[in-house]
């Protein structure tokens, strides 16, 4: 168990990839405080602290739920004065919790001047300011201790135009703020970064899949059952937190796909994803007779993807 004895915290772990996340830790034999609003189960949503709790010991962690909204500070600073108490050093930060999904569904269709201001703020405050303010508390205990990782959970969104205006600025947003936390941070031994998933299959994805799926992004048609499972971008974090040369991702973003590539891990099912700059797997979309003479190491550079998407400077 690689990650026995670290002290690790995941925020929004109630369901999704925060779940997923506290698991892939848990088998690892992390400590693990997880985080969110619903601590039982209830008819209103799957999935529950408790329920996660369960799940991660099982595996042979420790799991500690503590039921914060992260849209109030005080609760925020309550959870980590909890951390300092027992522990006294934190080595993982993965923020995760947002509010925005219930909101994204009801606007999607919906023009940016139409949607309620709500749109905006469950994307930005439970989505990125929530996040600034863990993180804060985060790197004051790690600069202390000259070491610590912090993962902020983004998506394509940041880059690509799908779901609503709010969601793509709060993601783009936290990319930015990975990049300059972590700057700040290096010189401490302490590295902050941005980690995308691709399409994941949470709950919400899994009961919206019809209608989902006759959605296209970057022209594409949207297949739920190659999605990764919510535990994928938990083996991505497993690998970061034994990678030994990892100041080297610092401020940086990086797949999941891109991370199974380099630490050889799968998905829970054995399946191998493909990461966005994968040459092969584009070509293979529409000639797949093509991709098999396509070595799979081949992959575009990050700074032609952004400079093909990226249109606002």
């Amino acid at each position: 168990m690689s990650l026995k004895n670290k002290i690790c915290l995941v925020t929004g772990a109630s369901r999704g990839i925060g779940r997923g996340i506290a698991l892939a830790l848990g088998s690892e034999g992390a400590t693990v405080y997880i985080t969110g609003r619903t601590l039982e189960p209830t008819s209103k949503a799957p999935g529950s602290l408790s329920v996660t709790a369960d799940e991660v010991t099982a595996r042979g962690g420790l799991a500690i739920p503590v039921q914060c909204d992260h849209g109030v500070d005080e609760e925020v600073h309550r959870l980590f004065d909890k951390i300092v108490k027992d522990h006294g050093r934190i080595d993982l930060l993965v923020n995760n919790a947002f509010k925005g999904v219930s909101t994204i569904g009801k606007n999607i269709p919906i023009p940016f001047w139409e949607q309620p201001i709500e749109s905006w703020d469950d994307c930005i405050h439970v989505g990125l300011r929530c996040h600034f303010v863990a993180a804060q508390r985060a790197a004051k205990i790690m600069v202390g201790q000259k070491d610590g990782l912090i993962v902020n959970i983004s998506s394509a969104g940041a880059l690509l135009s799908f779901f609503t205006a709010p969601y793509g600025v709060g993601k783009a947003g936290l990319d930015k703020m990975s990049e300059m936390c972590g700057k700040e941070l290096k010189k401490h031994n302490v590295t902050c970064l941005s980690l995308w998933p691709g399409l994941v299959q949470t709950e919400a994805i899994l009961a919206a899949k019809d209608t989902i799926q006759k959605a296209t992004i970057a022209g594409q048609k949207v297949d739920v059952s190659k999605g990764e499972t919510v535990e994928y971008a938990g083996r991505a974090i497993v690998g970061l937190m034994n990678d030994k040369n990892l100041q080297a991702k610092n401020g940086k973003t990086i797949t999941t796909a891109d991370l199974g590539d380099e630490y050889g891990f799968t998905d829970v099912d054995g399946r191998k994803h493909a990461s966005m700059r994968c040459v092969k797997a584009s070509v293979a979309r529409k000639h797949p007779w093509f991709a098999v003479l396509i070595p799979s190491f081949i992959k575009v550079p990050w700074a032609w993807i952004v400079s093909f998407f990226h249109h606002y400077y």
